[in-house]
C-alpha cells in the first residue's frame, strides 16, 4: 500500500516515520522545506519530495499514484488540500485543522467514493471519537467538558510554552472566538474567557480557558452543556490578553515606515523563535474529559484521562505522538477494513462504533499511549 504524507513537520515528519516501519506501507513524505524532509530518518525506505504544496494542481500531481494520503499542511492551507485529494480520488485522513468548515465537501467525497476523514489528531481527534463513544452508549448527553493541552517540561519566561504547529495555527487558538453549547443553544465568547485554574494530578495546578476546539462536535452530539478548554501554565492567558489588546494580533492592515503590513504576521514571525519546540525538546500531553446523560432512567459518568510524555528512546515529542499516531493508527485500522464508510467523515462518527473505538485505543497502547476510561453511575 502506498501512503503518502503531505506536511513533513514535527508532526509529518514521525508519522512517515511510524507508518514506514511497517512493511506493508510504501511511505513518501512531502514539503517545500528541505530542512524538514532532511530529518525523516534515512534509513526506513521513505521517499522525499520536495515540492510546494500551496498548489492545488501540485497536490493532485504528487497524490495521483498514491493509495492513501495523510494531510499534515498548516491549518490555512488545508482546505483547498483536502479538496484537490478528494478530487483526485484519494482516500484521506487530514490533520490540517483548518479554519474552514469542511462539511461541503461531503457530496464530493461521496461521489468520488472517497473516505475522508477529517480533524483526526488528538484533540480534535481523540477527543471527538471518545465523545462519540460516550454519546453512543447514553440515550441522552448532558453535560460535556474536554480539557486538553499540550506544554514543554521546562518552563522558559516569558511564555512557558512551545508548540509543534506552526505559530499562525497556535495563534487561532487566541483569536478565533470560541463557541459552545449552554442549554442547547450554541453561545460565541472571545478565546480565553472564562479562565481557571485546574488541578491535574501529574502536574499540579495549570490555567484552563475557552478555545473554539470542539469544531464539529457542536453540531452532532446534541449536549445540553458543551465547552472544551485549553490547558497552559498559569499566568498564560493574561500574556496573550496583552497582545490582544495591543493590538499586536490584529488582521487589519498598518503602515509602518512606508510599508503595509498585518499586527498578525509581525507577531507570529518574532513568537516563532520563543514558540519552536526544539528537537530532544521534553514536552508532555494531557487530556481530561468528563461525559455526563441518562441510561435507562440512570445518570451515568464517562470519565478519559491520558497524559503522555516525550518518548526519550525515539526521540519523538508527546504532542506529535499523540496527534500523529492517532492519525496512523487510524489509517492502520482503514486499512483491515474495519471502518468503510464513504463520504467527509468528522471523529466522533468513528467513535460511534465501539469495535473501532476499543481497537484505536489498544493501537495506541502499542505506542504507549494510554486512554484510561471509568463510566459511574451518579446519584442526585
Amino acid at each position: 500500500m502506498k501512503i503518502i504524507v503531505l506536511g513533513a513537520g514535527l508532526v509529518g515528519g514521525p508519522m512517515a516515520a511510524d507508518l514506514a516501519k511497517n512493511k506493508e506501507f510504501e511511505v513518501s513524505a512531502v514539503d517545500r522545506d528541505p530542512a524538514a524532509l532532511k530529518k525523516i530518518p534515512g534509513n526506513l525506505g521513505i521517499t522525499c519530495i520536495e515540492k510546494d504544496l500551496s498548489k492545488p494542481e501540485i497536490v493532485k500531481e504528487v497524490v495521483k499514484d498514491c493509495d492513501f494520503v495523510i494531510s499534515a499542511v498548516p491549518g490555512f492551507l488545508g482546505y483547498q488540500t483536502l479538496k484537490a485529494v478528494i478530487e483526485a480520488k484519494k482516500n484521506v485522513v487530514d490533520i490540517a485543522f483548518m479554519p474552514e468548515d469542511p462539511s461541503d465537501l461531503d457530496s464530493i467525497a461521496y461521489d468520488n467514493n472517497v473516505t475522508a476523514i477529517v480533524d483526526a489528531g488528538v484533540a480534535p481527534g481523540m477527543s471527538n471519537i471518545l465523545m462519540g463513544y460516550a454519546h453512543h452508549q447514553l440515550d441522552k448527553t448532558t453535560d460535556a467538558i474536554i480539557y486538553v493541552g499540550g506544554l514543554p517540561e521546562q518552563r522558559t519566561w516569558p511564555w512557558e510554552y512551545k508548540a509543534v504547529f506552526s505559530p499562525i495555527d497556535v495563534v487561532e487558538e487566541y483569536t478565533r472566538d470560541a463557541r459552545f453549547i449552554v442549554n442547547g443553544e450554541i453561545v460565541v465568547k472571545p478565546a480565553l474567557s472564562e479562565p481557571e485554574l485546574v488541578e491535574l494530578p501529574e502536574l499540579g495546578t495549570l490555567e484552563a480557558f475557552l478555545s473554539d476546539g470542539l469544531r464539529s462536535l457542536i453540531y452532532t452530539i446534541g449536549a445540553t452543556n458543551l465547552k472544551e478548554k485549553t490547558l497552559r501554565y498559569p499566568g498564560h492567558v493574561d500574556k496573550i490578553k496583552v497582545l490582544k489588546a495591543s493590538g499586536f494580533l490584529s488582521k487589519d492592515p498598518i503602515q509602518v515606515n512606508n510599508q503595509t503590513i498585518r499586527p498578525i504576521d509581525f507577531t507570529t514571525n518574532l513568537l516563532f523563535k520563543s514558540w519552536q519546540l526544539n528537537e530532544k525538546e521534553h514536552d508532555f500531553t494531557v487530556m481530561k474529559m468528563e461525559v455526563t446523560g441518562i441510561k435507562d432512567q440512570k445518570k451515568l459518568r464517562f470519565t478519559f484521562d491520558m497524559f503522555d510524555r516525550y518518548d526519550v528512546a525515539n526521540e519523538t515529542h508527546s504532542m506529535a505522538r499523540t496527534t500523529g499516531f492517532t492519525t496512523t493508527s487510524i489509517v492502520r485500522l482503514l486499512k483491515r477494513g474495519i471502518f468503510k464508510e464513504k463520504g467527509l467523515i468528522f471523529p466522533e462518527f468513528l467513535g460511534m462504533d465501539e469495535n473501532f473505538v476499543l481497537a484505536l485505543i489498544d493501537e495506541l497502547k502499542l505506542k504507549n499511549i494510554h486512554y484510561r476510561m471509568k463510566v459511574e453511575e451518579i446519584q442526585d
